[in-house]
């Protein structure tokens, strides 16, 4: 894998700018704020990608809630392909039985990774849980998952930034861009 010094060549084509995303946040911030008003929310961020969109999603949310974080793995490396078999490497800090839950992820591709965790979870006895996604790639579903609220949908591309990484590089980039195929496929 060869990155350049300035990331921002890697990438092809911005999908999505910061201010798109921003609006989209606080958007989403006050429909989950109407939606839970009276009760308290737990979010569950998904480690790592979901971390940007976590932080600045909890701040557009006007409820008392607490967080937690669960780090899960379905990729082998520097692939850009899910391996299908997730593995839970930092499970939840606190239970959830009897709250709501809402599960916080930064895209969904196949759904296999996501298929599992809401399994997963539910085994923990939620009073609720639901899935907010700030990415959908329904290109390459695999599995029919029910998304409750959703930043944007985006073609079948390869993307990065605002968490997504490839190799662990580009979660910085303020933006959602393609990645250049030079930059995953030497």
């Amino acid at each position: 894998m060869k990155v350049s010094q300035d990331l921002v060549l890697d990438v092809s084509e911005v999908l999505l700018t910061e201010e798109q995303i921003g609006a989209k946040v606080v958007e989403l911030g006050q429909q989950i704020s109407t939606d839970y008003a009276g009760r308290q929310l737990t979010l569950v961020s998904v480690l790592k990608g979901s971390l940007p969109f976590m932080a600045d999603l909890m701040r557009s949310i006007s409820l008392p809630l607490r967080i937690d974080l669960m780090e899960v793995s379905s990729y082998g490396g520097t692939t850009t392909e899910s391996s299908g078999l997730v593995r839970i490497l930092k499970d939840l800090s606190a239970p959830i039985e009897g709250r709501d839950v809402l599960l916080v992820e930064d895209i969904i591709d196949t759904g296999l990774t996501l298929n599992y965790l809401l399994r997963y979870l539910k085994g923990k006895n939620p009073r609720s849980i639901k899935v907010c996604a700030l990415l959908d790639k329904p290109a390459r579903r695999l599995v029919e998952i029910p998304l409750d609220y959703v930043g944007f949908q985006i073609p079948d591309a390869f993307v990065v930034g605002y968490g997504l990484d490839f190799g662990e590089v580009y979660r910085n980039l303020r933006f959602v861009g393609v990645l250049r195929p030079e930059a995953y496929e030497s």
